[in-house]
């Protein structure tokens, strides 16, 4: 691991200015891209005390043994060097945007001398026309069958148009009147040229030029009584409509448009894009990505505008981008998707009306793309079987851990203290088997005394399962009886408990099991920000490899268990504020209630204070605090809560359900 401080420039040496760096590692590979108004700046960044720098960036700075950069003239040099130099080198530590597919694209080859409209999939060529994507080819070859009964452009390859124009024939479509045949020279290379103008103007969403134009040469061939011609004419006008039908109206402003929405979590990202086009939705794209740098949302927004726009050309960039966040710098992005347009662009956030919905429904497809990629990763049972090796590997177990455990803490300030256990076995949700805890015993935010309680409380049950006992104990379990009236049991051992935290959780975990005489159950935790594995008494964590499905899974366990306990949480605070005698007071918010809850502790203390300790609390004026004293005062007691399980009474402290 190599020491920052060793290639560190010197002071003063760095320039003031904007432009573009790169991190090389000792073998001299790029590692890293990246581009700064003041280069000075950004790279003083870097070269902090590594505690102090994100995990992520960390580990780049540590990896590197060199830093170069290089002074451009505009910020908008800088983002254009930047994305080359991504594409040249491929850094290791930079996110890289993958097409979840390759998707298809309908084509017009405008730099052939007999344009071809045809499908194609991967880079895009200059002088070729694209619309799209598509989310499947099929879609696109209905699309061009009812077009090319009004503009027969050519759709054949190369080596049917020279074997016709040999032969002299056409082929079938030729003969059937969906292409006009230019190989056997019914139409001059200029009016073939303008057909396939005419379908790429179509496309691009100008449609009610050529609908008006085909009525009212319907209607003029009616009265010449050319009733053919003009029941042909109006069977050209049905095709083009359900061309049009294919895709809904989003936008009733035809607005040409590309929508980019974000998923996210602490691994991954997904991006979805929508593409509109007259007002239409012409495609949709996905990519899915692993985050390597330490990158916020705005920082993936640029990327992904980096991805979408960087090889195009400038007819596929569109008046206006929408996107979640702004770039840290929008001014100069939007100068360069202007450039590549040749036009103004507009980079914004969509704040109301249409638009803001439909971005609505682009985020909700990323967030779908988002699970479905997991869900893929999750159910590959090949996948599962080697993430639970490489996690047997990484913790030194005699064997794969079949059933794994996860713990969770959830409060809000210290108040409502909830825990959650969720069960994995094999590598899958075993849901049946969640529990959920309530704390009582202390408040505070004291996440590691409560993890202590919690995995006693369980363990304590399964000892007495083992031994048959039948001494239970109930304290906290919030779970639905069996026919018996016996809650279910804890009767099966995990190969490892996980624990939602770094060292002190897991040294509290260890110790209840310790305390218990448990010493063939694992332990483990797994710290949110750091993603790294600790282990009771080591000093420094296991670390393993982003790319690692044993990582992979052991975050999906951790974060199954912080969502339970997060729904529970705030269930239980829910039910709290809406029973509370508060809501009798008139005009007291939510906001105020938690306030006074939050200064006196209970609802029980809050009877007990007098009009001016009430308006010592923030936000609380004098008729507020007169009329809290009466609603309280007027409030009929609280029937006392009994614990079903023990069948004693608990003493009501106005701060919950027992």
């Amino acid at each position: 691991m190599a020491d920052p401080s060793r290639y560190r420039p010197k002071p003063g040496q760095i320039p003031d200015s904007p432009g573009v760096y790169k991190f090389r590692d000792e073998h001299r590979r790029v590692i890293y891209v990246g581009k700064a108004k003041s280069l000075r700046q950004r790279l003083a960044n870097y070269f902090q005390p590594l505690t102090s720098l994100h995990p992520r960036t960390a580990t780049m700075v540590t990896t590197a043994a060199s830093v170069e950069w290089t002074v451009v003239s505009t910020e908008v040099e800088a983002l254009q060097l930047e994305y080359s130099w991504i594409k040249e080198y491929d850094p290791r530590f930079n996110v890289k945007y993958r097409d979840d597919k390759s998707y298809p694209y309908l084509a017009v080859t405008m730099n052939e001398e007999f344009p071809r409209v045809q499908v194609l999939r991967g880079h895009k060529k200059k002088g070729v026309r694209y619309f799209g994507p598509y989310a499947h080819a099929w879609a696109i070859r209905e699309t061009v069958d009812l077009m090319l009964r009004v503009f027969p452009v050519r759709t054949c390859s190369a080596g049917v148009f020279r074997n016709a124009a040999s032969a002299g024939r056409p082929c079938l479509l030729g003969y059937i009147g969906k292409c006009s045949a230019p190989c056997v020279g019914r139409v001059t290379p200029e009016e073939h040229r303008e057909l396939a103008e005419e379908f790429s103007d179509f496309m691009a969403g100008r449609t009610g030029t050529y609908i008006r134009r085909l009525e009212k040469q319907m209607m003029l061939a009616a009265e010449d009584m050319e009733y053919e011609k003009a029941a042909r004419l109006r069977d050209d006008i049905e095709a083009l409509r359900r061309a049009m039908e294919k895709s809904a109206v989003v936008l009733a402003d035809a607005t040409d448009a590309d929508l980019i929405a974000l998923a996210e979590d602490e691994l991954e990202a997904a991006v979805q894009i929508f593409h509109v086009r007259g007002g239409r939705v012409r495609g949709q794209r996905g990519w899915v990505t692993d985050k390597v740098e330490a990158v916020d949302t705005a920082g993936l927004v640029e990327h992904a505008i980096q991805q979408l726009y960087g090889e195009e050309s400038g007819d596929t960039v569109p008046k206006e981008v929408l996107v979640p966040a702004l770039p840290e710098d929008p001014g100069a992005v939007t100068a360069w998707l202007s450039g590549r347009r040749g036009s103004n662009v507009s980079l914004r956030i969509p704040q109301r009306g249409d638009k803001k919905d439909l971005m609505e429904t682009v985020a909700r497809n990323a967030q779908q793309a988002l699970v479905l990629h997991k869900t893929k990763r999750a159910s590959d049972l090949t996948t599962r079987s080697r993430a639970l090796e490489e996690i047997a590997e990484a913790l030194d177990l005699e064997s794969a851990p079949l059933r794994i455990e996860c713990f969770d803490i959830s409060h809000l300030q210290g108040e409502d203290v909830v825990a959650s256990m969720v069960v994995f076995e094999d590598g899958l949700p075993r849901k049946s088997e969640y529990r959920r805890f309530q704390i009582k015993g202390f408040e505070g935010q004291d996440d590691v005394r409560s993890m202590h309680e919690v995995i006693g409380r369980r363990f304590r049950r399964y000892l007495a399962e083992k031994e048959k006992t039948g001494e239970w104990d109930p304290e906290g379990v919030v779970e639905d009886p069996d026919e018996a009236g016996r809650p279910k049991r804890f009767a099966y051992p995990p190969q490892l408990v996980v624990v939602d935290g770094g060292q002190p959780q897991v040294a509290a975990a260890r110790r209840a099991l310790d305390e218990l005489g448990i010493s063939d159950i694992a332990v483990c935790g797994l710290a949110k920000r750091l993603e790294e594995v600790w282990l009771p008494g080591d000093d420094d964590p296991v670390v393993l490899p982003r790319s690692s499905e044993g990582l992979y899974l052991l975050q999906r366990v951790r974060d199954t268990a912080h969502d339970f306990a997060i729904r529970y949480q705030r269930s239980k605070r829910a039910k709290r504020i809406r029973t509370s005698p508060l809501d009798a007071v008139p005009g007291l918010g939510d906001s105020r209630k938690q306030a006074l809850i939050k200064h006196f502790g209970s609802v029980k203390r809050l009877r007990q204070a007098t009009i001016e300790q009430i308006c010592e609390v923030p936000g609380m004026g004098r008729k507020t605090a007169e009329a809290v004293v009466v609603a309280l005062a007027q409030a009929a007691p609280a029937a006392p809560a009994v614990n079903t399980a023990t069948g004693e009474i608990m003493e009501d402290d106005g701060g919950g359900t027992a």
